[in-house]
């Protein structure tokens, strides 16, 4: 690392990782949900509006959030002005910026303003159900739609309901149908119409044109592209060769949006770049050109210009307005993680790198060397595997990484197979495949590096999340690159995880397992860090404190960190900061004892 590059430090790696999620607009105000990990990991809802700024509109202290199918979404709606949200205990309603009530025990997702009435998804371990509430008079829940299996996205049309649904037996990215049905706040849906979606076809995100059709996201051709319904027949608005979508891991998700000039405005992910789109009343496509690599699925029209949330190699996630009136559109920054003094700090960009592993597939990645490197940089590597395993690494700025970039190492985020961002046939590939074929990818990617001598040998690390932890698990469970692994929550069993899984994820977890199978403890070669919150309810801490068990009684150099009160998501919760701090312990052990072992000499120094 230069000696003239400052280290990122830990209070800013962590108060610069804000989160900021589910964009909506009412009556030409802006609201958003920021996660801050330095003010204990709550979610408050903040509001925008020209010539007013920003502030919170929900209570300090109140967490806007919702576990309806594990991951939540969809947590508030606005009524002109009053704000309905679910936070601890069921349903909130309050005034912005003032006191909740709760109105409500019943915890809901995807709330969305009906005929006079909050429509939302509530689950249960029976199945799910759309139900509506009024926003006056008396505070009665009638279902309007049940199922055993999954329901989302209820948006009301023209005296008209459009819905999602899928089996328990599915994923939504796997099997998933729009459903249309009569709707008024009287009256009980009858006689529901499915218009697309199958058990080959992903079909999500209904949502109601300005010209009365119906709009949905399809991946009948491979890709998620955007198709419209006129109530007779189905049409492709545009044929996109990339992810129109995102997978749907959370309710309310909100891929595309409906600008007054009649353009669409579409969020298009190909590999780990996100671009946007607008398309005319012709179908023509049209790209914008933005500043933003990594686009959230959540944007928001106000007249021509659209809110989304953006993000880029020098630019960690921030909330921007992006007026596409003219052929020359400009961006609007309302709110950035970053404060004034980070905008200064030299930070590690990607490069991408494309490898062939053995069955002739191509694997890419995107490496960040340590900081202020020259590019013949030679050092530790940390490869992560990210969550999903459907997710995907996103070229974007994540000061989390810089943390370790600033401090000599370089970071790796691997789209192994099973990643969104390849199309549909890409991302069923892991099925059955599990801990093999992702193993080998990350494998392949840090062996090329040690080819290449950029990675240190006895010097690579591999880190994952979720099942990204899994992943990690596994890579250090056989011979390979790998000296240590780092197991951020993560699932350690999945025949087991098929019964312990939230209700949402059983069917993922059945197709996913059949590959490397269960941890083996006697397998495991290399030093393990296991994070783990104990009130993770996705991929449960007893899992982890059993493989570490048994770790202890083989005598193989481990450590377990349980975080109390913390959740699934480490990076975003009140102990984010302890995470990282033992997870960078961890690898400059690992490299104190190659250095000393062979008498070598380390290339992480920095503090």
């Amino acid at each position: 690392m230069a000696d003239s590059v400052a280290a990122v430090s830990l209070a800013d790696a962590v108060s610069a990782s804000v989160s900021y999620d589910q964009l909506r607009v009412s009556d030409g105000t802006l609201y958003w949900l920021e996660t801050r990990p330095d003010a204990g990991g709550v979610t408050t809802l903040t509001r925008w509006r020209a010539g007013e700024g920003k502030f919170d509109a929900s209570p300090a202290g109140f967490n806007v959030t919702n576990n309806v199918h594990a991951y939540g979404g969809g947590s508030f709606a606005i009524a002109g002005e009053s704000l309905w949200c679910v936070g601890e205990g069921g349903l909130y309603e309050g005034r912005h910026g003032g006191e909740l009530d709760l109105v409500s025990r019943t915890s809901l997702g995807d709330l969305t303003l009906g005929d006079g009435e909050l429509l939302a998804v509530r689950e249960s371990e029976h199945g799910d159900e759309l139900i509506a509430f009024p926003l006056l008079g008396a505070r009665q829940l009638r279902t309007l739609v049940a199922s055993r299996g999954f329901l989302s996205a209820p948006r009301p049309g023209p005296s008209s309901l459009a819905w999602s649904a899928w089996s328990e037996r599915d994923m939504p990215w796997d099997a998933c149908e729009v459903w249309v049905a009569p709707y008024s706040s009287h009256g009980h849906i009858e006689a529901p119409v499915k218009v697309a979606g199958g058990a080959d076809e992903s079909a999500i995100e209904p949502r109601w044109g300005p010209d009365g059709a119906l709009y949905f996201m399809s991946d009948r051709s491979g890709w998620w592209n955007l198709f419209r319904w006129d109530g007779d027949k189905i049409e492709a608005v545009a044929s996109i060769a990339g992810e129109c979508a995102a997978e749907p891991w959370e309710l309310g998700y909100a891929s595309y949006d409906f600008l007054d000039d009649g353009r669409i405005v579409v969020a298009v992910q190909d590999g780990p770049r996100h671009r946007l789109v607008v398309i005319d009343a012709l179908g023509t496509v049209r790209q914008v050109n933005l500043p933003y690599t990594s686009i959230k699925p959540y944007l928001a029209a106000l007249g021509t210009t659209v809110a989304l949330i953006g993000s880029s190699p020098t630019a960690a996630p921030q909330i921007a307005l992006v007026h596409l009136a003219d052929d020359d559109p400009q961006v609007e920054v309302l709110a950035r993680s970053e404060h004034a003094g980070l905008a200064r700090v030299q930070v590690s960009k990607a490069t991408e790198l494309r490898v062939r592993v053995t069955d002739g597939r191509e694997v890419l990645a995107l490496v960040y060397p340590p900081t202020g490197s020259p590019a013949s940089w030679r050092a530790p590597v940390i490869v992560r595997a990210h969550p999903g395993p459907t997710a995907s690494c996103l070229l974007r700025l994540d000061w989390q990484a810089q943390f370790f970039t600033s401090r000599g190492f370089a970071v790796v985020d691997v789209d192994y197979l099973g990643s969104t961002g390849y199309g549909r046939a890409f991302r069923e590939a892991l099925y059955g495949r599990w801990g093999l074929d992702d193993v080998d990818d990350c494998a392949a990617v840090a062996n090329q590096l040690l080819t290449a001598g950029q990675a240190v040998s006895g010097q690579v690390f591999i880190r994952g999340a979720s099942a990204g932890g899994y992943t990690a698990l596994h890579a250090v469970a056989q011979d390979g690159p790998f000296a240590a692994a780092t197991a951020v929550s993560a699932i350690v069993d999945p025949d087991r995880w098929t019964k312990t899984v939230p209700r949402f994820q059983r069917a993922h977890a059945m197709r996913l397992r059949g590959g490397a199978g269960r941890v083996d403890a006697a397998a495991v070669q290399r030093p393990v860090l296991f994070i783990h919150g104990t009130a993770d309810e996705v991929a449960v801490a007893e899992d982890v404190r059993e493989l570490a068990d048994q770790l202890e009684a083989r005598s193989i150099p481990h450590q377990l960190l349980l975080l109390p009160e913390v959740g699934h998501y480490v990076a975003t919760s009140k102990r984010a900061g302890a995470a990282l701090e033992a997870e960078l312990a961890h690898y400059r052990a690992a490299i104190a004892a190659a250095v000393t072992s062979r008498g070598g000499h380390t290339a992480a120094s920095g503090s």
